[in-house]
Order: C-alpha cells, then structure tokens, then sequence
C-alpha cells in the first residue's frame, strides 16, 4: 500500500488543540479524534465525506495501541497508530 506523508498542522474540530502535523499525524493527540479526509490510502485526502471520526476503541497488537475510528457521517470504520505524543489517559478510557 502507498502512504503519502503530509506534514499538516490543524486545529481540532473537538477539543480545540492546535496540532503540528508530523506526516503520520492523524488525529488530534489530546482527545484523539479525527476527520475523514483519507479515502482508500492514508493520506490521499481523497474523501469526500470530510466527517467527524470518533475514537471508538483501542486494540493491541504486537505491543502497539492501534486507534479504531468511527466516522460519524458515512459510518467507515479505520485503524491508526497511536503516536508517543498521544494522551495515554485518553487511551486507556478506550481499552
């Protein structure tokens, strides 16, 4: 699978916090929500839909804390990466 890197700052729709983009930043590390900007290959911006993605639940796997969203407006269902910069309180509620 292709991934284009984008380094995006952005301010959060939820909470606020204004985020600077690391190229695999994809949802805000304070409250962990997201936006629906990715279509079929993370960071294509190709979506259309442009929702709110809640955090719905956290799995581990490997070692890693991988961040399951929801969209709001068209229901898809994605994966990411926790990042180190995340708030781990946050994800913890999600486990």
């Amino acid at each position: 699978m292709t991934f284009f890197k984008r380094e995006e700052d952005f301010t959060c729709k939820v909470c606020g916090s204004k985020v600077k983009g690391t190229g695999y930043t994809n949802h805000c590390p304070n409250c962990l929500f997201s936006l629906h900007v990715d279509e079929d290959v993370p960071g294509d911006r190709a979506s259309s839909c442009k929702g709110l993605m809640d955090p719905i639940k956290v799995e581990i796997k490997d070692g890693e804390y991988i961040l399951i969203h929801k969209c709001r407006k068209c229901k898809k269902v994605t994966k990411n990466k926790t990042l180190e910069n995340d708030n781990f309180e946050e994800i913890l509620k999600l486990l």
